[in-house]
């Protein structure tokens, strides 16, 4: 039966540009982070796919295969809000059951809706009711299935702007001509187990047991992969966060020492702000930076007692970044925040007499940013670094604007 219709928009940062900006409609376009060759691309246009680009290409290697290719920095602000205006749209139609990425939602299907007929007719809705707003530009591919898992995989099937419906009477026979890393949770690491346990193709998957499946995940989540594949729907338990921090490629005039460390320590305090924001305290410290020539790499970490607090975890940042070995020119550089707990369960235990001192003013910081701004109050080791390090977006979540930042110093 049929249970859920899963939207993906297709190549949707690229896709939002193009719409923004007619005059990159028809070129290849492809979306950095940052305007440097040292990068890869987030995502391609259609018209740049043709040439073999895709997310994760190098720009160098996206140059020499399309040299016509029109660059393009993102824009993550502008991103979340068409996300939103989307979303707004598709509600008109169906209630959405889970935001799953900036590009990706999850709709269920209500009881009268679970025909082939009145299940292809409602995706034709979305896709008109966007089409109405969006023109031909912005448009996504819609899978419908009995699971979510199948919805997203039969998503996938036609791109761009396609609809497939897809039941248990098809399976395994419509997916056969898939590869094992077309399915959704098998990436480079899950194939190499599959292929150790003999599972190299869909048809292979399909044939083995559910007691196969367990030993290869070497936990419950093979069964359930076992029972998606079937068009079965199981209940997941919620997923805990095991981390949370950031990383900057760092442009030419921040290629020093010291407006190196002034990055980490913007992203030492956004990565704070988060953990705050998130009810969580971080029990380790782990840091790291690239430099040129030769990619040479150092990281370090500390542990400390469980904290959110930016000036505890700045000193704990300098006293790392001042014993690091590395040499050459800094170029990349990332902070880490693991071993997270509730920040309920125990409060961080004073470093110093100033523990309070400090608690009374990270809460005045994080009120004052709440009210007027992001970045709009913020510690002043990060002041070279003040325009550094924008909003990034990940694929699994959807930032809020009023969250990110844009400065005054403190």
């Amino acid at each position: 039966m049929l249970r859920y219709l899963f939207v993906d928009f297709n190549a949707y940062f690229a896709a939002v540009e193009q719409y923004l900006r007619p005059s990159l409609r028809g070129k290849p376009v492809g979306v950095v982070a940052v305007m440097t060759d040292r990068t890869c691309l987030i995502t391609a246009s259609y018209e740049a796919r043709r040439y073999g680009l895709r997310t994760g290409t190098p720009v160098s290697e996206a140059r020499r295969r399309c040299p016509d290719l029109v660059l393009v920095e993102a824009r993550p602000t502008v991103y979340v809000e068409m996300h939103r205006q989307l979303i707004a749209l598709i509600e008109r139609c169906i209630p959405i059951t889970q935001v799953c990425s900036i590009d990706e939602v999850l709709c269920q299907l209500s009881p009268t809706e679970r025909t082939p007929s009145r299940a292809r007719a409602l995706a034709e809705h979305v896709k008109a009711t966007l089409r109405a707003e969006f023109g031909s530009i912005l448009t996504c591919s819609i899978g419908i299935a009995p699971n979510p898992f199948l919805a997203k995989t039969a998503a996938d099937l036609e791109k761009p702007d396609g609809l497939v419906l897809l039941d248990t009477d098809e399976l395994p026979q419509r997916l056969l001509s898939l590869r094992l890393q077309d399915l959704c949770g098998i990436g480079r690491r899950m194939e190499r187990r599959l292929h150790r346990a003999g599972i190299w193709t869909v048809a292979d998957l399909y044939a083995a047991t559910r007691q196969q499946l367990r030993a290869v995940w070497d936990s419950i989540e093979g069964e359930r992969f076992y029972l998606h594949l079937r068009g079965e729907c199981t209940d997941r338990p919620p997923t805990r966060r095991r981390s949370v921090g950031h990383s900057h490629v760092l442009p030419p005039e921040l290629r020093t020492e010291n407006a190196a460390f002034a990055v980490l320590h913007r992203l030492m305090q956004k990565a704070s702000s988060r953990l705050r924001r998130l009810g969580l305290l971080t029990a380790r410290l782990r840091v790291g930076c690239t430099a040129m020539p030769g990619s040479r790499r150092w990281d370090a970490q500390l542990m400390l007692p469980p904290t959110d607090d930016p000036f505890v975890l700045g000193a704990a940042l300098r006293r790392l970044w001042q014993h690091r070995r590395i040499e050459g020119t800094p170029f990349h550089v990332w902070i880490q925040y693991t071993e997270l707990q509730p920040a309920h369960v125990q409060l961080p235990l004073p470093l110093d007499p100033d523990a309070e001192r400090h608690r009374c003013i990270v809460a005045a910081l994080d009120a004052i940013n709440e009210r007027h701004g992001p970045g709009t109050l913020y510690i002043a080791t990060a002041h070279p670094a003040r325009r550094a390090a924008p909003m990034r977006i990940a694929f699994s979540s959807i930032p809020e604007p009023e969250h990110d930042d844009d400065s005054t110093v403190f």
